[in-house]
């Protein structure tokens, strides 16, 4: 998710946590605030506590924790699991109708997206022969980044 959130993404978070029956405490908004200024990012609630910190000192882990998870139940993040155990997050975005796609460095763990949605005709196809409707998918390429790769051209010359 290349770019920066609009002020309807931003509006859609607020509301949704309000009409959900939960408050923007200021440490949510902190939360908030920081997911969004790292849009394009995939961070782990490690990550993202860090960050957090650096703002608001006396946050806990367990607060951004509880309140990624809600985030992620909501449907304001998406959750990108790794094959090295560790969950990033992300915000979500109105305009996507599915979830972008993901390719993942093997070597040095580097997520890089790429839009454009190639499994449409598969969709289709899905939808006609199993009359299933599709909501969204997932799609992740595991392999060796661009740097990766001249890194290790580089070491067998």
């Amino acid at each position: 998710m290349q770019g920066k959130l609009s002020g309807e993404d931003i509006k859609r978070v607020t509301e949704l946590l309000r009409k959900s029956g939960y408050k923007l405490t200021p440490q949510r908004q902190a939360i908030v605030d920081t997911i969004i200024s790292s849009v394009g990012n995939h961070l782990t609630v490690e990550e993202l506590y860090a960050l957090v910190r650096l703002k608001k000192p006396e946050i806990g882990l367990a607060t951004v924790y509880r309140t990624v998870i809600l985030m992620n139940e909501l449907g304001l993040v998406s959750r990108l699991d790794l094959k090295d155990g560790s969950a990033r997050y992300e915000m979500t975005r109105i305009e996507e109708n599915h979830t972008h796609h993901h390719l993942i460095c093997t070597r040095c763990s580097r997520v890089s997206e790429f839009m454009g949605d190639l499994l449409e005709p598969i969709e289709h196809v899905i939808e006609e022969k199993y009359n299933f409707i599709i909501k969204d998918h997932s799609l992740k390429f595991y392999g060796i980044c661009e740097e990766c790769a001249k890194e290790e051209k580089l070491k067998e010359e």
